[in-house]
């Protein structure tokens, strides 16, 4: 019986990962039915880069969302989302460059380059961006085995800095509504002040233990 259940939630978490695809898709699937359908609005590019960009935080805060869900709910499983949905948030931040550099930019690294320099804003984002690369380039189970649980989990930290960057880029990129963005700071102010307490407890309770251990 515990076998069936085991092969049971198994089949579960398949077909959930797959939900989690399908849906994961869906927003860039839109984008372009809209996009050959003329419905993007009054500029069509903007409109692309910047929705582009917001499914990329929006990735980022959903894998920052797997841990504490797991740990309050204690369905361990959901941690076999998190590196999908870390892949997308890499996925749809690639999106988001590259409808920068060829909207705005046509592919012209020098006029990249000085946009880094001239515009914060967008030397905030860069920086968001080339934090994600070794996120994404080391989420596979044989770098884990590679780099050592420990010395891998003090890389995926850069994690939090790459959203934090994405939420200011965000926010200095708006320049009338800054409620969306705003929101967004929240969210992360949230489940970054969840890791912190989650982790001060964790040291207390150890701390504790060791000085009962001790008497």
């Amino acid at each position: 019986m515990a076998d069936d259940a085991i092969k049971g939630l198994t089949v579960d978490v398949k077909f959930a990962r797959f939900l989690v695809l399908v849906n994961a898709l869906v927003p860039l699937a839109l984008l372009a039915w809209d996009g050959y359908h003329h419905r993007l609005g009054a500029n069509p590019p903007e409109f692309a880069t910047r929705a582009t960009g917001v499914l990329a935080l929006v990735f980022i805060l959903l894998t920052l969302v797997v841990t504490p869900l797991r740990r309050l709910t204690g369905a361990n499983w959901l941690a076999k989302f998190r590196r999908m949905l870390g892949l997308f948030a890499f996925f749809y931040a690639c999106l988001h460059l590259l409808a920068y550099s060829w909207f705005d930019k046509v592919f012209s690294a020098s006029d990249i380059l000085r946009d880094v320099a001239a515009r914060p804003f967008i030397a905030v984002g860069m920086a968001g961006f080339l934090l994600l690369l070794p996120l994404a380039a080391t989420s596979t189970a044989g770098m884990i085995r590679r780099l050592g649980g420990r010395r891998w989990a003090r890389l995926h930290k850069l994690t939090y800095v790459a959203a934090a960057a994405g939420v200011v880029h965000y926010w200095m990129l708006v320049k009338a509504d800054a409620r969306v963005p705003l929101a967004f700071a929240a969210a992360l102010a949230v489940l970054l002040g969840y890791r912190i307490f989650a982790a001060r407890s964790n040291a207390r309770r150890k701390g504790q233990a060791a000085a009962a251990a001790a008497e």
